[in-house]
């Protein structure tokens, strides 16, 4: 068994069901598809968490589905914003605590606005990242947007 990370403590403190899933990460591949993929899932099923900065709210987080890509202008308007930016990997681990291909939306060194795309509600399990590389947390999307207390949103650009 995987040791527990602060991502799952915060579940714990909950009550929120969960599964951890392992898997062989190499650098070269720590995205979506390719997790998706050592995991033996659909890649709809992983989700990826963005952190970007909006002009005028400052550090946002976004959950979105692995395959898919943010919509910058749609994430400035509904979080207020006149424009959202990529926050540079670099500045990822004073801001979360995390590196690039570990980010989880749970336990960063802050708690950030959260916003989630709406197809996480469609899924009755998703994946997202334990707070590091190579662990994956199964659990019940609406499960996760409680504990977030994100906001539902359509901000991917191949919404459907």
């Amino acid at each position: 068994m995987a040791k527990k990370t602060m991502a799952c403590r915060i579940l714990d403190t909950y009550g929120i069901a969960y599964e951890l899933h392992a898997y062989a990460w190499s650098e070269d591949a720590l995205d979506a598809l390719s997790v998706a993929k050592k995991l033996e899932i659909e890649p709809d099923k992983i989700f990826k968490t963005l952190v970007l900065r909006g002009d005028r709210t400052g550090i946002l987080v976004a959950v979105i589905p692995g395959p898919s890509h943010i919509d910058l202008k749609r994430l400035a308007m509904v979080s207020h914003n006149k424009r959202a930016e990529m926050v540079p990997v670099k500045e990822l681990p004073a801001l979360t605590g995390y590196v690039r291909g570990g980010v989880s939306p749970l336990g960063m060194k802050k708690s950030y606005l959260c916003y989630v795309d709406r197809r996480l509600n469609r899924e009755d399990v998703i994946s997202i990242s334990a707070g590091q590389r190579g662990l994956q947390i199964f659990l019940r999307g609406t499960d996760l947007i409680r504990v977030l207390n994100a906001k539902i949103e359509d901000i991917i650009t191949d919404s459907d």
